[in-house]
């Protein structure tokens, strides 16, 4: 009997875990909760405390990210039971020489560009909210951060047609988001990711998401 939906997602959660086709990437990777959410969120990758915690955005940008969305109607704890939470590169790239942490390079996001590709054709999600430039440009084409954060944008993934409304990183080593025009694009970006029905569906269901 072919598995349902949600087992194929475990089954995916489980495979990806045992990911390590990338030497110079740090941990094992990270996932979140195998939820059968019609809205996805992808980040970029995780960062040294999300490999020890396992658990995405779980450290200081996390808490300035979950603050965005508990603005809408969902806390973390909510969030993380009712999102299905993505990433470009699911495990830490490590640091930069000069500072924060390193960019990864075309390969990885090449290689693990399948387990997202997995996710899309499995999740088919109605909403798709990239976090920060890198996650942006997987979907669309950025030059800057003012010409799509604020937007509701449609693309075509896994042979549909999602909304994608970007976001910008919530790292505290960016003032692109307390400032403007980022202060004004980030609300109006929220505004838009509250009005869209698959946000408005995640906010209205109960906990079991996945029956």
């Amino acid at each position: 009997m072919p598995l349902d939906r949600h087992a194929q997602l475990l089954q995916h959660h489980s495979q990806l875990r045992a990911c390590a086709r990338c030497p110079a990437m740090h941990g094992t990777p990270v996932v979140g909760a195998a939820v059968l959410s019609p809205v996805m969120l992808i980040g970029q990758a995780p960062g040294s405390k999300e490999i020890t915690i396992k658990r995405p955005f779980a450290w200081t940008a996390g808490k300035t990210l979950f603050r965005w969305f508990d603005q809408i109607g969902l806390p973390e704890t909510l969030f993380r039971q009712r999102i299905y939470m993505a990433a470009v590169c699911r495990c830490f790239p490590g640091k930069n020489v000069k500072a924060g942490d390193r960019v990864p390079d075309a390969e990885e996001i090449r290689r693990c560009a399948v387990w997202l590709q997995a996710e899309l054709e499995l999740l088919q999600p109605d909403l798709i909210i990239p976090v920060g430039k890198l996650a942006i440009a997987q979907l669309m084409p950025v030059n800057k951060l003012a010409d799509v954060v604020g937007c509701r944008h449609q693309i075509t993934r896994a042979g549909r047609v999602v909304d994608v409304v970007p976001l910008p990183h919530p790292s505290g080593a960016s003032v692109w988001h307390r400032v403007e025009p980022g202060k004004t694009l980030l609300t109006r970006a929220l505004k838009t990711i509250a009005k869209h029905p698959a946000w408005r569906h995640v906010i209205a269901s109960n906990d079991d998401v996945n029956r």
